[in-house]
């Protein structure tokens, strides 16, 4: 059992690094073609954050287990909220500038329409085709947006709000990134899957819990390395601008996308209990992004407090 955490451990730090280096790829590709630094973490950063949860949904699929995949993405955007915001809040606090309340909103809309459509499950292809659907309205919005600003003369400086810009990054190794994060994922998401998938079972626990914890956990460090130091550069529009975007792409794309693999059953516990959890961190952020309350250290430990209260009660 030792050797399917220490796969585990391995298949995880593969996902970092290779989630790591497909975001400044991905990052420096996309300001290189005038995208603002705020649509770049809604959009870019948050797609290549949120790769692992991808590849983690599909192989969990393929493997027999699709509990994990539906665990894995509940798990993390409750873990987004509460522990990906409230760790670098309880580090160094987050005051936000820029006005994100419509992209919140879209992943308020997001987040009950993924709701309903559970309670419909088992989710299939159809719920897949209005997932999807969803995500098109939100990327033409970021499109949109992204234009806009290519036009307005003050936003000629993009990059300098974003770590992992580089003005100066040649184009050979911005696809060297790009290469090396697509061919990592897919390697780290195998090895992780397969070790969780045998931890459940040697301890009699079952794929949705595993990936409600373990694996959500695991695949939320990439946006939790974004935030904290998006945080401590005293970057709040981009570490919350991460989050919002990234709990959209887990909600829209990636079981829109999984479910072509195979059909998702909804585990009874997740009706009952997880999804209204998710809902309830989403809705806790409201009067930080409407009114740009500051997140402070209290905030932040209270995010992290409800947040180990949280994985107690699943592991209990």
């Amino acid at each position: 059992m030792a050797d399917e955490f220490g796969f585990a451990i391995l298949g995880l730090v593969i996902l970092l690094l290779a989630g790591d280096v497909l975001v400044k790829g991905a990052v420096n590709l996309a300001l290189r073609l005038g995208i603002p630094a705020l649509i770049v973490s809604l959009t870019v950063v948050a797609f290549g954050t949120s790769a692992p949860e991808l590849l983690i949904s599909i192989q969990s699929i393929l493997n027999g287990v699709p509990g994990l995949a539906l665990g894995n993405v509940v798990g993390s955007n409750t873990a987004n909220i509460l522990l990906v915001l409230g760790v670098p809040a309880l580090m160094a606090g987050l005051a936000a500038t820029s006005d994100t309340r419509r992209e919140y909103m879209f992943m308020i809309v997001a987040t009950f329409l993924f709701i309903v459509l559970c309670f419909l499950g088992p989710l299939t292809w159809w719920h897949g085709i209005i997932l999807l659907t969803g995500l098109a309205l939100v990327l033409g919005d970021a499109v949109r947006k992204a234009r806009a600003h290519r036009n307005d003369a003050n936003g000629a400086d993009v990059g300098d709000e974003l770590e992992e810009a580089d003005p100066n990054m040649e184009s050979w190794k911005i696809g060297l990134y790009l290469v090396l994060g697509l061919l990592g994922l897919p390697l780290g998401a195998s090895l992780l899957i397969d070790s969780a998938t045998e931890i459940a079972t040697a301890y009699g626990v079952s794929d949705t819990v595993i990936g409600l914890t373990l694996v959500a956990v695991g695949t939320s460090l990439p946006e939790l390395a974004t935030t904290v130091m998006a945080a401590l550069r005293r970057q709040a529009d981009v570490a919350i601008g991460n989050v919002i975007g990234s709990n959209v792409f887990n909600l829209l794309a990636i079981i829109g996308v999984a479910v072509f693999v195979g059909p998702i059953p909804v585990d009874a516990e997740i009706l009952r209990f997880d999804l209204w959890v998710m809902l309830a961190a989403s809705i806790v952020i409201a009067p930080f992004v409407f009114f740009r309350w500051p997140m402070g250290r209290p905030v932040g430990l209270a995010f992290s407090a409800l947040y180990a209260g949280y994985i107690v009660l699943l592991l209990v």
